[in-house]
């Protein structure tokens, strides 16, 4: 029989990067549907499940034309570039026959819904899947802190952290140190005080402060949401707690 899920509800951060597969730059279509396949699975647990998107393999084609550029009007490009992996990611998710419902903190109310929190909750409650664009809708704040503030505003148990071929937190950088060492599980402080790149330092707080489990891991591994849903340990937990006593670990 298959494990039960652990969660009742999960905020899932997929970096822009996560969704160029081998691509420069770009949507990679195979990985596109290799996640919204991931999601489907979780949510047939009947696990609610809101994404959170970034917007890096767009902008990588747009750093050029940013170079010199006001950083709140580059801000602003970047949320509006999210907003297109959301538009993606709803199509591939709706293909599989996902209600799916994208929010939006900036107004583009052609193409998504603008972003009210217990509009949120209740598409949740109704099972469909919520995909949140254009991070918090302020310059000089990143989707990692979108996703730790919605997922607090919409009292999710946990987020899953989708890194692009790493298996999730080490002491150093693996791609510039082959000796990095893999950190299987760490507290939000020691996170923020070793500067390591899990989130940025104001996303590390807002979880730490409100008691909320960071599950980092390898997106290149199909299996790797539904196992941490179902409670297996995979990648790094970083958590205020020893991980025997936090919710979703084994």
């Amino acid at each position: 029989m298959a494990a039960e899920p652990r969660f009742k509800r999960i905020i899932l951060k997929l970096s822009g990067e996560a969704l160029m597969g081998s691509l420069e730059y770009g949507t990679d279509p195979a990985q596109i549907e290799r996640i919204a396949a991931q999601v489907q699975k979780v949510r047939e647990q009947h696990v609610d499940v809101a994404v959170v998107v970034g917007a890096g393999n767009i902008y990588r084609g747009l750093e050029g034309a940013a170079k010199g550029m006001d950083r709140a009007t580059a801000d602003y490009m970047g949320m509006l570039a999210t907003v297109l992996n959301a538009l993606t990611l709803q199509d591939a998710f709706e293909k599989r026959g996902q209600d799916t419902r994208v929010l939006s903190a900036m107004g583009v109310t052609e193409v998504a819904e603008p972003y009210i929190r217990r509009r949120a909750i209740r598409h949740l409650e109704k099972g469909r899947t919520v995909i949140f664009a254009a991070g918090t809708g302020n310059p000089f704040f990143t989707t990692d802190t979108a996703a730790a503030l919605r997922a607090l505003e919409i009292h999710a148990e946990a987020i899953l952290m989708a890194k692009n071929g790493v298996e999730g937190v080490y002491d150093s950088d693996p791609q510039l140190n082959p000796d990095a060492e893999f950190l299987a599980e760490i507290s939000h402080r020691e996170a923020i005080e070793r500067g390591l790149r899990v989130m940025d330092s104001t996303a590390l707080s807002l979880c730490m402060d409100n008691d909320l489990p960071i599950y980092v891991f390898n997106m290149a591994d199909e299996a790797n949401i539904d196992r941490i849903v179902c409670g297996e340990r995979v990648g790094t937990l970083v958590s205020a707690r020893p991980a025997k006593d936090v919710v979703g670990t084994s």
